[in-house]
């Protein structure tokens, strides 16, 4: 069975060369003595001459379009961008987005990184699914493919063998998802421990700035004021909207329309941030943090920190004191 990577101009070249790399460090050591290759990795462009990436260095790849087909999974690695870049409509990839809608046809799982995400979208193949992107991303997502369910900060989602997944560096656990979905998880943890990648952490959610979603928004502002405002004290949905002035419906609708989470969400993620920062800035207990944050016990608190960061509240002030160079 074929796994394809495709290449295109303008896509990142760690993406592109990185996930193929990956996949045959993985199959070697899958490989059973005497038994054939669990898969074969081929790298495909539109016509099959070499992609230029976003950095200007060319790369060679195995196969077009055309003599291809039938794969049983296609990694999409994403494209170079200065922030304000979208993807170029050009030949080839609106020749790839035809390309990506035959496979899945054909029954393969697609699966893209950071903003590879829009060539899916291109495809038609987010319309309805779940999924989702770089969190700097997200906006432009939600705005160009409207009828895509996006989640912002989710690591990576599956959704009716279309698999997306956050940043640049994602094409990593797309890799082994592949394996996983093509060769089961046992699979999957040998590749993983072979060639020591830690995936954690699972969410997004940690590197998003704290305030960042709510900068340029103000009713968000005014939402977050009024839930820092709570203090440790108990605050409902009810309670936050009769605070802006608005039904809980209206809250609702407004809430998701901006963030894409209910005003229960919001209120844990607002939390969530102050917590991060006083776990990142305090010597403050857990339990000390808890009460801060405006939850009823240390257990709930535990429970909601790490459906945001993906790690307890330990782990995470541990990993933040490694990334920044500070002794324990």
């Amino acid at each position: 069975m074929d796994i394809a990577i495709l290449g295109y101009d303008d896509c990142l070249g760690l993406g592109f060369i990185g996930a193929a790399d990956l996949l045959l460090l993985s199959r070697r050591m899958l490989k059973k003595k005497d038994a054939p290759e669990p898969y074969r990795v081929v790298t495909v462009s539109y016509d099959g001459a070499p992609i230029r990436d976003g950095f200007g260095r060319s790369h060679a790849v195995d196969a077009s379009f055309a003599s291809l087909d039938n794969c049983a999974a296609v990694i999409v690695p994403p494209f170079f961008c200065d922030g304000e870049h979208v993807m170029p409509p050009t030949p080839a990839i609106s020749a790839a987005a035809g390309w990506l809608r035959r496979q899945h046809a054909l029954g393969a799982i697609l699966a893209a990184s950071c903003n590879g995400v829009f060539l899916l979208g291109e495809a038609g193949l987010l319309d309805g699914r779940r999924c989702t992107t770089t969190w700097w991303r997200h906006d432009e997502l939600k705005a160009r493919y409207p009828r895509a369910d996006a989640a912002r900060g989710a690591s990576l989602i599956e959704d009716g063998r279309v698999v997306t997944a956050g940043g640049p560096m994602s094409w990593i656990d797309l890799s082994f998802n592949v394996i996983r979905a093509l060769c089961g998880p046992e699979a999957a943890k040998k590749a993983a421990d072979f060639t020591v990648v830690d995936t954690v952490p699972a969410t997004q959610t940690i590197y998003i700035p704290p305030g960042y979603l709510t900068a340029s928004n103000s009713f968000l502002l005014e939402a977050e004021h009024v839930v820092r405002g709570a203090g440790d004290g108990a605050l409902t949905s009810a309670q936050l909207a009769r605070a802006l002035g608005l039904s809980e419906r209206t809250l609702h609708r407004r809430l998701k329309d901006a963030t894409g989470e209910t005003p229960k969400h919001f209120i844990d993620r607002v939390r969530f941030e102050a917590a991060r920062m006083l776990l990142e800035t305090t010597n403050s207990s857990v339990k000390q943090l808890a009460s801060a944050s405006g939850y009823a016990d240390e257990t709930s608190f535990r429970r909601a920190f790490r459906r945001y960061a993906g790690m307890t509240p330990g782990a995470y002030r541990s990993w933040s004191q490694a990334r920044r160079g500070v002794k324990a």
